[in-house]
């Protein structure tokens, strides 16, 4: 249901996520520093998987996988809080803070999508390790990640296509990017509706994805139990890999919400 605040032609978008910030540029080189880090690490992870035909293996696939995720979501917002901070931009036209909200959010829920699959990956390791690599081939890994971006892109779509059939009454976000729930406060509609859409979706997603990486690494430890000591470390090695990159996202999403 719409308010009644007046309507305005809205062409760009006045970012105050960093208005009350005492030091901008301090923060905006750290930003910059902690964006190329991001960056090239991934690079470097995805060009060593690409060259090397010794990882040509689902578990490293899936890994390239989730380097590409975090670069498409660290890339669609880290430049536009670098430019406010930095160069004193602090405006960005509507089409492109639309592209960027959802590439940000695709970025993020196949971040999600990635590390359920990889959990589940170590589940098939432990439990069928005989048969992991006739469960598991490389052409069945990558059509499975071709189906999690195109289940990930449906599943954004939603908040474009919910945000610009929209009137806008406003033209300030509350956040230092461009954010689905801060571009839909800027609208003249009734928001309870499309937040709570936007929840019971995002409760879906989080939702499977937490159940599928805790129950297959209940079943790890179901398994680890029965087994005996050497295929203990072998298990324990084999998972390893998984808990290092779901800490590393786990500290990278913390610290991208400390920034909002």
């Amino acid at each position: 249901m719409p308010s009644h605040n007046t309507s305005i032609e809205l062409t760009a978008f006045v970012l105050g996520g960093f208005e009350t910030t005492q030091s901008p540029f301090i923060v905006g080189v750290s930003i910059l520093f902690i964006f190329i880090v991001a960056v090239l690490a991934n690079m470097v992870n995805i060009v060593i998987i690409v060259y090397d035909k010794k990882l040509h293996k689902p578990m490293f696939l899936l890994i390239c996988n989730l380097a590409v995720a975090d670069i498409l979501c660290t890339t669609s917002v880290s430049p536009t809080m670098i430019g406010t901070l930095l160069a004193g931009v602090n405006t960005i036209s509507y089409v492109p803070c639309v592209v960027e909200m959802y590439i940000m959010h695709v970025g993020a829920v196949m971040e999600m999508f990635a590390l359920a699959v990889m959990a589940f990956d170590r589940l098939i390791a432990v439990s069928c390790p005989f048969q992991y690599h006739s469960y598991l081939t490389n052409l069945r890994t990558i059509l499975l990640v071709y189906m999690l971006w195109i289940a990930a892109c449906c599943f954004v779509a939603v908040m474009p296509a919910t945000v610009l059939p929209l009137s806008h009454c406003h033209i300030k976000l509350i956040y230092s990017f461009c954010d689905y729930a801060a571009i839909l406060r800027t609208t003249c509609a009734d928001l309870g509706y499309y937040f709570n859409m936007i929840t019971v979706i995002s409760f879906f997603l989080l939702f499977f994805t937490f159940s599928l990486i805790a129950l297959s690494y209940f079943f790890i430890a179901y398994f680890v139990k029965l087994s005996s000591s050497e295929e203990k470390r072998k298990m324990g090695s084999t998972c390893l890999s998984h808990l290092i990159v779901r800490v590393q996202v786990e500290e990278a999403s913390s610290l991208g919400k400390d920034e909002r």
